[in-house]
């Protein structure tokens, strides 16, 4: 098994999009409109995302394995045998980006909390900020902040999202600054990570949900880089794995759990097979662009605020016309 090394991948990261089922609708979220959409699999199914992270972790040095989504706390039992496997591989960082709100009742809440403990999660980011509030009740995520902290579950934090900054003056940091103040009798830290909404960088929702905070023009921002070439698909360090088995490299796929094993996925993995992601590799945006006008799929830039949500875009076009996989 350890001779099935690709020379373009070298794992030491695994994030499971857990599921794409969410209570929220945030504006700053970058899922976007893969939030609550109908697929096949309503969430990465465990037995497949147990045996990834066990055969993976016996040929890479994995360091960190993350499940979030949507709401990865929808479906528990699930995020804690992924990490629960993460725990007994060995793997240093057992990480889950959760809102908090996933029950209304007070009993399944602490024994979530509890599972969590048990299956050796180290690194739980609750997100609790203006932007998530405006949807989420706050009753059951305070009950759920006081559910870890009596379950032990060690590296918990609140994860705030600025908008821009923590220090910029807006609505929305303003309304997280005070939300968080309902916490603060809590024995819970605050995440000191800048999570912040970046305006240059505006991707998912926040292309037509936040674009009134942006001072420069898309044009401005997308045409400063968009030759360069990217270097994203070369010398991979993390995968995605999301809810219907497929295995992914930013936007594009490259195997499936459910029908492959994950040894032979990463062994064959070589982006110079894939046309869009040559031209994204060789010419960056611009050339992808080019390269997806030739089969017919024209993208509208001006809805764009980054390179990473136009390539997303073009990707997703392309794979809808199965010019890719």
């Amino acid at each position: 098994m350890k001779n099935k090394i690709s020379k373009y991948i070298y794992i030491d990261r695994i994030e499971f999009v857990l599921t794409w089922q969410c209570g929220g609708k945030c504006k700053h979220c970058q899922v976007g409109d893969d939030i609550n959409k109908t697929d096949s699999h309503r969430h990465v199914l465990s037995e497949y995302a147990v045996e990834a992270v066990k055969k993976l972790s016996s040929v890479y040095n994995l360091k960190s394995v993350m499940t979030f989504g949507g709401e990865p706390l929808h479906y528990p039992e699930v995020a804690a045998a992924i990490h629960k496997a993460a725990t007994d591989s060995g793997i240093e960082t057992r990480q889950i980006i959760t809102n908090g709100y996933f029950t209304n009742n007070a009993d399944r809440s602490k024994a979530v909390a509890k599972m969590l403990a048990d299956a050796g999660v180290n690194n739980l980011l609750i997100s609790i900020d203006a932007f998530h509030q405006e949807y989420i009740p706050i009753e059951p995520v305070y009950r759920f902040v006081l559910d870890v902290i009596e379950a032990k579950v060690c590296g918990a934090f609140i994860y705030p999202a600025w908008l821009i900054n923590k220090e910029n003056q807006n609505p929305y940091n303003e309304k997280t600054k005070e939300i968080l103040e309902k916490f603060s009798d809590l024995s819970i830290r605050v995440s000191e990570y800048k999570n912040c909404v970046e305006i240059g960088g505006l991707d998912g929702n926040a292309v037509n949900l936040l674009r009134d905070y942006c001072d420069q023009s898309n044009s401005e921002i997308l045409e400063s880089n968009t030759s360069e070439p990217c270097q994203e698909p070369l010398n991979i360090t993390n995968i995605s794995i999301v809810p219907n088995g497929d295995v992914m490299v930013c936007e594009f796929v490259i195997g499936n759990i459910y029908t492959e094993d994950i040894i032979d996925i990463i062994a064959r993995y070589d982006p110079y097979e894939n046309e869009s992601m040559c031209a994204l590799i060789q010419g960056g945006v611009a050339e992808l662009l080019s390269y997806a006008k030739k089969h017919g799929v024209m993208i509208d830039t001006s809805k764009h605020y980054s390179n990473c949500d136009v390539c997303h875009t073009v990707v997703k076009c392309l794979k809808q016309k199965a010019f890719i996989k």
